[in-house]
């Protein structure tokens, strides 16, 4: 029998939450504001599945270049292409990045 290659092919894990996860996000994830030029992290919530970008962009940083009625439209770079997705704040979080730590030299 021929095996289907569909849209959530190989991603039982990936678009699974764990149990303290399950139900509603907090509204803290919907209030928060982004503006042009912003970065964000793809954070693929499936409750909300009709929304949802493809799981290849799960976890990537991308910059906000502006809005669609409710949704953001996201620039990526995936192997040197640029790639515009538009999605909803439920798939998205800030991105914060990590402190680099300088060591002190000893005198």
């Amino acid at each position: 029998m021929h095996r289907t290659h569909g849209l959530r092919y190989k991603s039982r894990k990936l678009l699974s939450k764990k149990p303290r996860e399950k139900g509603r996000p907090g509204i803290s994830r919907w209030l928060y504001e982004y503006n042009v030029g912003d970065k964000v992290v793809i954070d693929i919530d499936p409750t909300f599945i009709t929304t949802a970008p493809h799981r290849r962009y799960q976890g990537k940083v991308g910059t906000i270049i502006g809005r669609r009625g409710k949704a953001y439209e996201i620039e990526i770079y995936v192997g040197g292409k640029r790639k515009v997705i538009i999605t909803t704040p439920d798939h998205i979080v800030p991105f914060k990045a990590q402190p680099t730590e300088t060591k002190a030299s000893a005198s």
